[in-house]
């Protein structure tokens, strides 16, 4: 049946009936609301993304004056990322509880409390243990994405998935080089002792962001206290199949991002202003990317796009081991970068293959049309979340490997290597779980559509 009138609401923005793989709704209603909520989605995940990454340039405003090592410095970031990762699982479930509207306000809001905090304590002589407790609160920055994607996923039909997630998160992840590229607006103006001018500019744009989505944006009934798909998700093991490899892609993009101007610094002796002129490029690079990375899913297939990924990867990881080793700076950077561009890519061709892989198990299931596209959506939502907190904690995983090869050797190289032979492995779970036999890998039940659906995850 035809949905292709105005979706009615309740009180509070609630839109109680909402089917976006009917053609008729989505082009008479569903579109134009989905793109709309996508656009302010993406502004609040892109403000929660430059303060989640704060202390990523923060460290480099924090001279010998204020007594902090490079070692203590990757603790900092460390710090904030582990925060982020962790509390991806509750803004998961907070969708389905609040509403996904409702929880964007919130979690917008949120914003100013490590974005004041860190205002008040950033100057020299403030102990050490109270900048950890500020780049922890951080970490809900970090959270954004998880709620985010999650609400987004269930605006959008299967078919639009890979372009509408790529284009969500690309836009959040940019959060990360816009606050390096305003650190550098301050450090090449007012100086690395003025860290508090970028801080201060952040709060008006937090509070417009809340403002905006609580006025143009919409909750969805359908997806409203289903905490029991969080569960469901949690039991099945693709959900953590792809989240290991997400820790490759979205771990490896995070993690870089926070340490790279410390690399630059500490392994390259570059000043701040000179690391701050460089560190924006790659995660610029790696936002623009992942929305390439969904389109590209959504036409060839994602677990190829992310096979051909990982396979990128480790290639751009040992230029990086050998500029490393030979302590050339160019040959580095342009390594390093790639790195960036192919873990955006990455992104967004994982994040396809998770609604592909949920839809086509539905299939197999003996389900068909909106009871299998609902089945899907409930579960791939779900996972988000799940699979977005791990992912995360592989950027802590980096900024610690950082840390300790930092320390014993005041080199990088031995952490590069450690990153190689970890996306060799990603490249052959890939292989082996979703290319070589698709059907039998993913599904309990192999059917012929359910072949075609899982082959084009």
């Amino acid at each position: 049946m035809s949905t292709g009138t105005t979706a009615p609401r309740e009180r509070g923005r609630w839109i109680e009936r909402w089917d976006p793989e009917d053609e008729t709704f989505w082009k008479e209603t569903g579109e134009k609301t989905a793109k709309r909520n996508l656009l302010y989605s993406v502004l609040c995940e892109h403000i929660g993304f430059s303060i989640w990454s704060l202390w990523s340039v923060m460290v480099l405003f924090m001279g010998p004056a204020y007594g902090i090592d490079p070692a203590g410095k990757f603790f900092l970031i460390a710090t904030a990322t582990a925060v982020g990762a962790v509390v991806r699982v509750p803004y998961t479930f907070a969708v389905a509880r609040f509403g996904g509207r409702n929880w964007t306000v919130v979690s917008a809001a949120l914003l100013l409390a490590p974005t004041v905090a860190a205002l008040v304590v950033m100057e020299p002589g403030t102990p050490y243990g109270v900048f950890v407790a500020v780049a922890a609160l951080t970490g809900v920055g970090g959270g954004n994405f998880a709620s985010s994607m999650t609400n987004i996923n269930a605006f959008f039909p299967l078919r639009k998935k890979g372009w509408a997630l790529g284009l969500n998160a690309g836009g959040g992840n940019i959060g990360v080089p816009v606050v390096q590229l305003a650190a550098l607006l301050v450090i090449g103006t007012a100086g690395a002792g003025h860290p508090r001018l970028l801080l201060a500019a952040y709060v008006p744009l937090i509070v417009a962001a809340a403002a905006l989505a609580l006025v143009r944006m919409d909750n969805l009934a359908p997806v409203r206290r289903d905490a029991g798909a969080v569960r469901d998700a949690a039991r099945d093991p693709h959900t953590w199949i792809m989240a290991f490899l997400y820790v490759g892609t979205f771990g490896s993009f995070i993690g870089y991002s926070f340490a790279f101007g410390l690399v630059l610094q500490t392994q390259f002796g570059r000043t701040p202003l000179q690391a701050a002129s460089l560190t924006f490029i790659g995660p610029l690079l790696g936002s623009l990317a992942r929305p390439v990375g969904g389109a590209l899913a959504d036409r060839l297939g994602g677990a190829r796009i992310t096979l051909a990924t990982f396979v990128a990867m480790a290639g751009a990881t040992g230029l990086v081991v050998l500029a490393s080793v030979r302590e050339s700076l160019p040959v580095f950077l342009v390594g390093f970068v790639a790195l960036f561009a192919l873990s955006g890519l990455g992104n967004g061709s994982a994040y396809k293959m998770i609604p592909g892989i949920f839809q086509a198990k539905a299939v197999a299931r003996g389900m068909t049309g909106e009871a299998a596209a609902a089945w899907g959506r409930r579960l791939s939502g779900a996972s988000m979340g799940l699979i977005g907190a791990v992912g995360a904690l592989g950027g802590l995983g980096i900024n610690l490997v950082f840390r300790e090869t930092f320390t014993d050797s005041g080199s990088g190289t031995a952490a590069f290597v450690t990153f190689l032979g970890f996306y060799a492995v990603c490249c052959a779970v890939t292989w082996a779980v979703y290319l070589r036999r698709p059907a039998a890998g993913a599904l309990p039940v192999a059917g012929a559509a359910a072949k075609q659906q899982l082959t084009s995850v």
